[in-house]
């Protein structure tokens, strides 16, 4: 059974920053995707960046230039880092893996940015 652990979420000042994690359990490391999205309150849910097999990434328009996205395949894990963080970055993030018949997303991580 595939799982996802996350971690790394929390509260962190404006301009601060925050790495999330999300390593992958019971499935293959080679994921076609595996990616980031948050969903803000009475807001759809976004994708935040994305890595693609083989080394692609792609981000929110938003979040360019501030956020970084890289995968360990050895771990089997995602990294999200959040530099220059905002008030409207809050939001609860989920890490999404998919799979060519198969996708799958985490419990989610909140990251709150207050001062």
């Amino acid at each position: 059974q595939v799982q996802l652990v996350e971690s790394g979420g929390g509260l962190v000042q404006p301009g601060g920053s925050l790495m999330l994690s999300c390593t992958v359990s019971g499935g293959d490391f080679r994921a076609d995707f595996m990616g980031w999205h948050r969903e803000a309150p009475g807001k759809q849910r976004e994708l935040v960046a994305g890595a693609l097999l083989g080394g692609k990434t792609m981000y929110a328009d938003s979040v360019k230039g501030r956020f970084n996205i890289s995968r360990d395949y050895a771990k089997n894990t995602v990294y999200l880092q959040m530099n220059s963080l905002k008030p409207e970055d809050t939001a609860v993030y989920y890490c999404n893996v998919q799979y060519p018949l198969a996708y799958y997303w985490g419990q989610g991580t909140q990251v709150t940015v207050s001062s």
